[in-house]
């Protein structure tokens, strides 16, 4: 299985290891979750302040969070068809604040690898239409996200 990751380190704070930590945590992620071979996911880590800007422009929330995710296919660019041409299922994009997950990291008592982890995980299956409106919606995403940061070995 090989997921073709976009990484954009706009902090310049992520070692190359925790990069390569996090692509095979995604690609993992992604056979669990049955996802096409070389199917394409942005994810880029931002500061407090940038994230903050993209929450209030897009969710009309003036507060820093910790991931975004934009789901393509939600947004229907995922339906166009090309006939003859074989493109990629590009899932979206998944922005993570470095600082607020370094934050989070420290308030639950694990380590920094597994909130970032966690963060990518959960803005992963965002982009596959989970979602955590409901109280059904809610167990079942947030049981999907711990078997998988489990399986990998990746435990709070």
């Amino acid at each position: 299985m090989s997921l073709n990751i976009d990484f954009l380190d706009e902090t310049n704070e992520l070692s190359a290891e925790q990069i390569s930590y996090i692509s095979e945590l995604l690609n993992f992620a992604a056979k669990y979750e049955y996802i096409e071979e070389d199917s394409e996911v942005s994810l880029t880590f931002v500061s407090n302040e940038k994230i903050r800007e993209i929450n209030k422009e897009y969710r009309n929330k003036d507060s820093v969070t910790d991931v975004i995710s934009f789901a393509m296919e939600e947004m229907g660019e995922g339906e166009i068809e090309l006939i003859g041409v074989d493109m990629p299922r590009v899932l979206g994009d998944i922005i993570i604040s470095v600082a607020r997950a370094r934050g989070q990291a420290e308030e639950y008592g694990h380590s920094n690898m597994r909130e970032l982890g966690f963060l990518a995980v959960h803005g992963f299956l965002h982009l596959l239409g989970y979602d955590h409106e409901t109280a059904d919606e809610e167990k079942e995403m947030f049981t999907r996200q711990k078997d998988i940061l489990n399986e990998f070995g990746l435990q709070r």
